[in-house]
C-alpha cells in the first residue's frame, strides 16, 4: 500500500479545514492509499514508448467557416422589445440607486 497514514490525512483535513473522526481519519486513509496505488500502478504500465492520450479515438474538430449572415438594424432589434429608450432596450431596476 502506499505510504498514506492517518497522521497525513488529519494534517490535510486540517489545512482543508475540514473536522473528521477518528474513524473518517482512519477510513479515509486506507481510501488514499487505495487511489495512490493504482495511479502508481497505471503509471508504471505505461511505458517511454507509449505516447501519453486524452482520449483513446483520434478526434478532429468539424468547423465551417465564420462568414457574417444577416445582421439586424438597431430598429429592428429593438422593434420586439416591450421598451426602449434611446436606441437601447429599457429594462427595470432591479437594484436601488444610492
Amino acid at each position: 500500500m502506499a505510504e498514506i497514514n492517518r497522521d497525513d490525512v488529519a494534517h490535510l483535513a486540517q489545512l482543508a479545514h475540514i473536522d473528521m473522526s477518528e474513524a473518517e481519519l482512519d477510513r479515509m486513509a486506507g481510501e488514499l492509499a487505495v487511489i495512490v496505488d493504482s495511479v502508481k500502478s497505471v503509471s508504471e504500465a505505461a511505458g517511454a514508448d507509449v505516447p501519453a492520450t486524452s482520449h483513446p479515438i483520434p478526434l478532429r474538430n468539424v468547423l465551417r467557416e465564420d462568414v457574417v449572415g444577416h445582421v439586424l438594424s438597431q430598429a429592428e432589434a429593438l422593434s420586439g422589445a416591450p421598451d426602449a429608450e434611446d436606441g437601447r432596450f429599457k429594462v427595470p431596476a432591479i437594484l436601488e440607486e444610492g
